[in-house]
């Protein structure tokens, strides 16, 4: 079952997406866009750059939990993940990621 980017409008007005993966669950999410394109630009940044196994920051949250950020090619975000309980589980987070993120359809929720 293949990944979904959902796009959502947030109560501030503002639009965020979050990448699913087959199961459901949330694998990557977006900061806030201010406009719709802007969100649609940043859902297209993470289909290219998802593969580069170069943009992703590997991290430990504030926590001291294992998480990720993946990057466009300028170094900005343009997704986080949830918090790891091991650094194996955050790498299989960022393959899920790899492997739902370029062909995944797009629910538009906004």
């Amino acid at each position: 079952m293949a990944g979904t980017f959902v796009l959502s409008k947030a109560t501030n007005g503002q639009f965020r997406f979050v990448l699913k993966a087959g199961n459901g669950q949330t694998i990557l999410t977006s900061e806030l866009y201010t406009t719709k394109a802007a969100a649609e630009n940043g859902i297209a940044s993470v289909r290219t750059n998802a593969p580069n196994d170069a943009r992703y920051e590997r991290k430990e949250a504030k926590n001291g939990q294992p998480m990720f950020n993946l990057k466009a090619a300028n170094g900005q975000v343009i997704g986080t993940s949830e918090t790891y309980s091991s650094a194996s589980a955050r790498d299989a987070g960022i393959a899920s990621v790899k492997a739902n993120a370029p062909d995944a359809k797009l629910d538009d929720k906004s």
